[in-house]
């Protein structure tokens, strides 16, 4: 966890994008995110109406495992540089075998985003905080982004598993692993590994907006299963995911 010196918003904000160059990760605790976003994002209601969108999404049906523990929407949008982050029309979600054992080489047709969603503050502010983040100290970039809502299920039967391809990387330049919503469970610790396949650092996501960022290009990241914590009650870990890939 990153502990800041007095600094503003903007301050902090390079600190972190120093640590992320750094090391190739971070974990941010969503207290110190609140106060690089706009007040009325992490407000209660407001962050509350963004977190409900989580709640009756569709199964995740192209699970090579057979699994029906994930549920998730997908959408896209560029940036060009000076320029502002645009949706991109619906489009199906590829990752080659290389980077996803388990589900990659096949086009993955996922439900998108409700534009509600993807326009309201709370998402806006996210894609904006990330883009400047990970634009440090390059400069401005032309990005390919793509966001996808989790929602992992641990039933009364068995655990639900945040990557079921393993300790993995995603094929892209940069990373957010943003909490949303933990209700019922426990564990669902994430492992950042070195490219031999040393042990760099581990933390939980438990409060919201608790956030892993990834160099994608230097380390491997991955969750162990959740576990409900009693089996009779629902129980489930909702996260935002944001991958950034330079055009």
């Amino acid at each position: 966890m990153l502990n800041y010196p007095i600094m503003n918003a903007i301050s902090k904000r390079h600190y972190l994008a120093k640590q992320l160059h750094t090391d190739g990760f971070a974990f941010l605790d969503g207290a110190a995110l609140d106060a690089m976003l706009p007040a009325g994002v992490v407000a209660p209601e407001a962050w509350n109406r963004f977190a409900a969108s989580w709640d009756g999404m569709p199964l995740d049906t192209y699970m090579a495992d057979g699994g029906r523990y994930r549920r998730r929407r997908f959408g896209v949008f560029t940036a060009a540089p000076n320029g502002e982050i645009r949706r991109a029309p619906h489009q199906p979600h590829y990752q080659a075998r290389d980077y996803n054992i388990l589900n990659g080489g096949v086009e993955r047709w996922f439900e998108p985003i409700d534009p509600a969603v993807a326009d309201g503050a709370s998402f806006q502010a996210l894609l904006g905080f990330t883009r400047a983040l990970f634009e440090e100290p390059g400069g401005e970039v032309a990005w390919h982004i793509e966001a996808h809502q989790f929602r992992i299920e641990a039933g009364p039967d068995g655990t639900g598993l945040p990557t079921p391809e393993g300790m993995h990387r995603d094929g892209v330049d940069f990373v957010l692993v943003l909490m949303v919503r933990r209700v019922n469970i426990e564990q669902g610790t994430t492992t950042i590994h070195d490219l031999h396949g040393d042990t760099l650092g581990s933390f939980t996501l438990t409060h919201p907006r608790d956030a892993a960022l990834v160099d994608d290009r230097r380390v491997f990241h991955g969750v162990t299963p959740v576990v409900p914590i009693d089996p009779g009650q629902p129980a489930f870990r909702d996260v935002l995911v944001l991958t950034y890939r330079r055009f």
